[in-house]
């Protein structure tokens, strides 16, 4: 008799062991598939923002570029709309004010498509003593302008103020309140998505010197040059796009003369917004 009872007692621990086992293996596989689950979660969150929303936004930035050709090739517009347009409040949105820069994260592989066709008309000379184009505080809400930058095969629509959801967000660029009109004399500041958004300025880094910026505005055309480029600067770095355009945290860099500038800026390095990119032109005579 007690070897039979010794056996009994050795069955009944195996079966406790294989019963601690198979609960082990149940909270394992149940935190695997928690585990899955968030990550296809997260990766659908990733694809919408960096993929799905640069799409719509670069999509309907395509068709506000072919609206605003098909209304100058109509005619004059029609009387100015006394609202000062989207966003143009200093302070408007959370990259408004000091910070010299609208921009995101994302990632896309490939730049903004090319053009939607040649403006109506252009001023000679790159529009340097054409007539001034009415002034973007006086333009209707939306888009007003459109920038390209042919070494980027880049076509996009400008409107004015940098407020994230009213102007970047929709894949647009943004022109800086209080900054001069295309072709004035003074500064054109321009700010843009590197990243999601239709990231306009994905590509700015790879400008260089001698390229041309064109802006058209109710098919005139206003050329600029770039002559400068700063590779990395604060957020705060406001003489960026102060009328003569200089850094005030690298001073050596930027003009000293008055003139006729557009400023390009957006975030870098790539899916961050740690740092400022910044390009300089001048308006083409």
């Amino acid at each position: 008799m007690p070897p039979v009872r010794d056996h009994l007692r050795v069955v009944v621990q195996g079966s406790g062991r294989r019963a601690r086992g198979a609960g082990l293996a149940r909270v394992l596989w149940a935190v695997a598939e928690l585990t899955v689950t968030v990550g296809v979660v997260v990766l659908l969150l990733v694809v919408h923002q960096v993929w799905w929303t640069n799409r719509q936004a670069a999509a309907a930035a395509q068709e506000q570029v072919r609206e605003l050709e098909s209304r100058w090739a109509g005619g004059p517009d029609p009387d100015p709309d006394p609202d000062p347009g989207v966003g143009d409040a200093p302070g408007a949105g959370v990259e408004a004010g000091p910070d010299p820069v609208g921009a995101g994260e994302g990632d896309v592989p490939e730049p903004e498509g090319g053009g939607s066709g040649a403006p109506a008309a252009s001023s000679p000379g790159g529009g340097g003593g054409a007539a001034k184009p009415r002034s973007p505080a006086q333009a209707p809400k939306g888009a007003y302008a459109v920038l390209r930058i042919p070494r980027l095969g880049l076509t996009v629509p400008v409107a004015q103020g940098i407020d994230k959801r009213g102007v970047l967000d929709k894949g647009y660029v943004g022109h800086y309140p209080g900054t001069a009109a295309p072709g004035e004399r003074g500064n054109f500041a321009l700010a843009g998505h590197r990243n999601t958004h239709g990231e306009p300025f994905r590509y700015v880094n790879r400008l260089r010197a001698g390229d041309e910026l064109t802006v058209d505005v109710r098919g005139r055309r206003f050329v600029y040059v770039v002559g400068k480029i700063l590779p990395e600067t604060s957020e705060r770095d406001t003489g960026v796009i102060a009328p003569v355009p200089r850094s005030v945290v690298k001073p050596e860099v930027g003009y000293s003369e008055p003139g006729a500038y557009i400023t390009l800026t957006t975030c870098t390095p790539e899916y961050s917004s740690k740092y400022r990119l910044v390009v300089w032109g001048t308006l083409k005579r």
